[in-house]
């Protein structure tokens, strides 16, 4: 494993760490006066002597539970709460996000990478070269991973923001994922597997193509591949290896998305497909054929299936009595729909990430669909990752990687 030694193209920023007071923190020496230019917009201070954030009083307001809004039902009702989250008419700025645009607090457009007053940006990760298309976190590690068509895998410090390493895999990061010490990583034609306590390096051989997918569950690492095929392996203690266990053969098209719920694995395939496979007879128990494009990415919510589309979607599922999935409610977006991600704040309340295509990833309020925020990129973000202590992050088609944190009292904890 040849690793390049803290990285060569850095930002400056990042040596301030993930947590520094200057991008976010809450240090007693901040004034309590709200910036009159951010409330409209058009802040382009950074750091900013005055608060980016409504004062607390106008904050609970908004931010009361609504009693009309319950986990089984009341989908889409798109209540609007003030201080949410559009851009308005005058959209914002693509010189600003692209660093050239001259005309400050003139500019007619918003000077933002975010609008709304949910989250805030901590710090940019310099290096990769191409789209970031995986972000993972180990258990018990403080180094943050992401991987990207590059042909890398970066390991950044948490606590300075600073890149650890580069690594070269031999092909396109198409997916990774953690679990526990594990990091893995699905490139051409194999998955690679590094146990970060130990330093072991193990090379998992079968897929035909590029691995676009890959989730823990039941036991075993599932692979979503180029050809169709999902491959699983179970891991062996003996050996400290994993063994091939079974190949899931139903898609005609390659498998680019897959998540875990209860007993059952969700896959999301080019074929516009679903499939809903039973983890215990590892057997095709149902194809869903409600989209009309790529299922980009599936999502599990208390006893709700979630997915979206190329299609402009986002489908909810629920189990009916004869024990088939069903669509319960459609969210329409303007544009294709490529990430899902979702979190839980601290009243409980689900909140869902969806990037689209026109490189902006908006926040919804579950179930209501009312939107909470945007978050603005030069490109599409094609990864979104959370983290603990209300951080999240997310990449970037640039192969720029941003760290993201929540800026009301309200600490957010991850949803599977």
């Amino acid at each position: 494993m040849e690793m390049d030694s803290g990285g060569t193209n850095n930002s400056s920023n990042t040596t301030r760490g993930f947590h520094s007071k200057r991008f976010g923190g809450r240090g007693g020496d901040r004034p309590s006066k709200v910036c009159f230019n951010w409330q409209t917009g058009r802040c382009s201070r950074h750091p900013c002597p005055f608060l980016h954030t409504d004062p607390p009083s106008s904050a609970l307001a908004w931010r009361k539970p609504n009693p009309n809004s319950s986990s089984s039902g009341h989908w889409g009702s798109h209540r609007t709460r003030p201080g949410t989250a559009a851009a308005g008419p005058r959209g914002v700025c693509k010189y600003f996000l692209a660093g050239t645009c001259g005309y400050g607090d003139r500019c007619r457009f918003l000077h933002s990478y975010s609008v709304g007053n949910a989250v805030s940006l901590l710090i940019p990760l310099l290096g990769h070269t191409k789209v970031v298309t995986g972000v993972t976190l180990p258990s018990g590690s403080d180094k943050l991973y992401s991987g990207s068509k590059d042909e890398t895998v970066r390991i950044w410090d948490c606590q300075t923001g600073k890149c650890a390493g580069a690594i070269g895999v031999g092909g396109e990061v198409g997916c990774m994922i953690s679990e526990g010490p594990w990091v893995f990583i699905g490139v051409p034609n194999a998955i690679k597997a590094w146990n970060t306590q130990m330093s072991t390096e193990l090379s998992l051989t079968g897929p035909a193509g590029q691995v676009y997918a890959l989730v823990v569950g039941h036991g075993m690492l599932f692979a979503g591949t180029q050809d169709g095929r999902i491959l699983a392996w179970k891991f062996s203690a003996v050996g400290n290896c994993f063994e091939p266990a079974a190949s899931l053969i139903g898609h005609r098209l390659a498998v680019v998305s897959m998540v875990v719920g209860s007993s059952w694995l969700y896959s999301g395939s080019m074929d516009h497909t679903i499939r809903v496979w039973d983890l215990t007879t590892l057997q095709c128990i149902q194809t869903l054929t409600d989209h009309s494009s790529v299922v980009m990415s599936v999502l599990c919510w208390d006893h709700f299936l979630l997915s979206c589309s190329l299609d402009q979607t986002i489908k909810v599922w629920v189990v009916k009595e004869s024990g088939n999935l069903e669509v319960t409610y459609t969210h329409n977006e303007e544009h294709g729909v490529l990430v899902l991600c979702g979190m839980h704040d601290a009243q409980a309340k689900p909140v869902i990430f969806c990037s689209c295509n026109d490189n902006c990833v908006r926040l919804y309020d579950l179930p209501s669909f009312s939107e909470r925020g945007k978050i603005f990129a030069k490109e599409e973000v094609r990864a979104i990752h959370t983290g603990p202590g209300g951080l999240f992050f997310t990449g970037e088609g640039t192969g720029e990687l941003k760290v993201w944190k929540w800026v009301t009292n309200d600490t957010p904890v991850a949803s599977h």
